[in-house]
């Protein structure tokens, strides 16, 4: 079964290893399906079962195999700021989203206390920094606007401690910082110890029903719910409406040995373009630590060679973190970008009240998957909660239209692909390791020859609303440029919002060409 959305490793995937769980074997009756097995799917699974509730949960991959496993796992304000979602909404909709956010951190440190979780959580401070052609005076109205929304911070000259000065800051006290996958390795026995049932390896395809049962179709069996959440980073049951309302971007992560105790145990994030974020962690049984350090993000499918930011991303580390050492970590992940800045999670847009979603991390996955599951599992106990409306995913894009318009103009400019010639004239410009887009006649495939000389061929349409997909030389893998699909060599789904794998093609040689060599024979994925 294939654990891992990606060929670059994280430092929780190479140091923990999941229980595996076996699929469902034919169709399977429950109160809640939940479908996601990261933060988001666990804890809310997790929460229901503890409420006595009779929960399936279900993942294509595995526990924590698909973007909790890439996580930063770091727990830090808002990616748009106080000031920012102040801007967008108003000053109460500001302290409710503070409220959310200390209020995920607080049940993340409980359940883990509760169940005797070793996941090395930690309370630290954030510190938040401009450079002054950055503009310092912005950090006076965070600090200001962080305030009113009762979070507790500071106004500092600069974050203490580093090897480097940062200029003026503002300090949110008592953030948080754990092992991602521990966490969900903890979450997941304490879900069965209360009843829940866990299946991996076990794909969905769609969800329909009515408002009393609702049924989730899979490829290995139906499972028949009165309740389903869709907690799979992005929503694959919902074709349309919330993929116009956020955008997949892919963001990247190094981990550098440095010496144990070199850099203090904190959080940073700088309000650069691009921007970058570092935390410290100190691997178990280890005679140092790591420096996380990310950022350098950028669409999905819009840089088919996306190297280069991890080299920027070291450059900007060894600059500020001398005692930074080799890099013992390359990863990259994926996050879903809301229009106007808030997370969806509530009951799915245009579908029956039983329904949920959990989508728009923003970059703060670990705390919007914990936020989401709050919201959701009280929704489903019949229970309202005071977050729902400022997160609802109905509700219509009336802040950062501009943003919301660029975004969309983008999606639609990819679509124009379709009419241009291929990446390469000919097969034989494919390297080892490496793909490219091929046209053939009216169509267009996605070629990749594997290390052995092997070409592997796939129809080029991305399976969700048939975008060209495009290569991704960093994780081995066909991203779709319109709304963050992603697929392996062989076709399989790595992340929706598809659900169903590139359909197999055949390669035709060119008119009077020879037969194909030795290295150039054609490979046609079976189903």
């Amino acid at each position: 079964m294939n654990t891992s959305n990606g060929v670059s490793l994280s430092p929780w995937l190479a140091t923990v290893r999941i229980p595996e769980f076996a699929p469902i074997s034919g169709d399977v009756h429950t109160q809640v399906c939940v479908i996601g097995a990261g933060i988001a799917g666990l804890t809310t699974a997790y929460l229901l079962a503890r409420e006595g509730k009779h929960v399936v949960l279900i993942d294509a991959l595995g526990i924590g195999a698909g973007e909790t496993g890439r996580s930063t796992a770091h727990f830090f304000p808002p990616d748009e700021w106080y000031r920012g979602v102040e801007a967008a909404f108003d000053a109460d909709h500001a302290k409710l989203v503070a409220d959310s956010f200390k209020q995920a951190v607080n049940l993340v440190e409980s359940i883990a206390r509760s169940e005797h979780i070793d996941c090395a959580f930690e309370r630290v401070d954030g510190y938040l920094y401009a450079l002054p052609e950055q503009g310092f005076q912005d950090l006076g109205r965070e600090y200001q606007a962080a305030q009113r929304a009762g979070a507790d911070v500071t106004l500092l000259e600069r974050a203490p401690g580093l090897s480097f000065d940062t200029g003026p800051c503002v300090c949110y006290h008592n953030q948080a910082q754990c092992h991602p996958l521990r966490y969900l390795e903890g979450l997941a026995s304490a879900l069965v110890r209360h009843g829940g049932r866990i299946y991996c390896g076990v794909r969905a395809h769609g969800v329909d029903g009515d408002r009393h049962i609702q049924v989730v179709r899979t490829d290995r069996g139906d499972i028949y719910a009165e309740a389903v959440v869709v907690a799979t980073n992005t929503p694959f049951n919902n074709v349309v409406v919330m993929h116009t309302k956020q955008a997949a971007y892919r963001t990247y992560a190094l981990g550098l040995r440095i010496p144990r105790g070199s850099v203090p145990r904190v959080l940073l994030w700088d309000t650069g373009d691009p921007y970058y974020y570092v935390r410290v962690e100190s691997p178990a049984g280890a005679d140092h630590d790591l420096l996380l350090v990310g950022g350098a993000d950028h669409k999905v499918g819009q840089d088919d060679h996306p190297q280069h930011r991890y080299d920027e991303i070291e450059q900007w580390a060894r600059q500020r973190f001398p005692m930074a050492q080799q890099v013992a970590y390359r990863w990259s992940g994926e996050v879903m970008e809301p229009a106007d800045g808030a997370a969806y999670l509530g009951r799915n847009p245009m579908d029956q009240d039983n329904v949920y979603v959990i989508t728009g991390d923003s970059g703060n996955g670990m705390t919007h998957g914990t936020i989401g599951a709050m919201i959701v599992s009280e929704l489903i106990m019949g229970r309202r909660h005071a977050w729902a409306d400022l997160y609802d995913p109905a509700r219509k894009v009336m802040h950062g239209l501009p943003e919301f318009v660029a975004e969309q103009a983008n999606t639609l400019s990819y679509y124009g692909e379709w009419a241009t010639a291929g990446e390469v004239e000919s097969v034989a410009e494919i390297a080892p390791g490496q793909g490219a887009i091929v046209r053939q006649g009216m169509h267009k495939l996605a070629v990749y020859r594997d290390p052995h000389g092997e070409l592997h061929a796939l129809s080029a349409r991305c399976t969700h609303l048939g975008c060209v997909v495009h290569w991704n030389a960093g994780e081995c893998s066909w991203d779709c440029p319109c709304h963050g699909s992603r697929f392996d060599t062989q076709g399989a789904v790595l992340h929706g919002p598809a659900s169903s794998a590139l359909a197999a093609a055949t390669l035709e040689p060119p008119p009077g060409a020879p037969p194909a060599g030795p290295g150039d024979t054609e490979h046609v994925r079976r189903p």
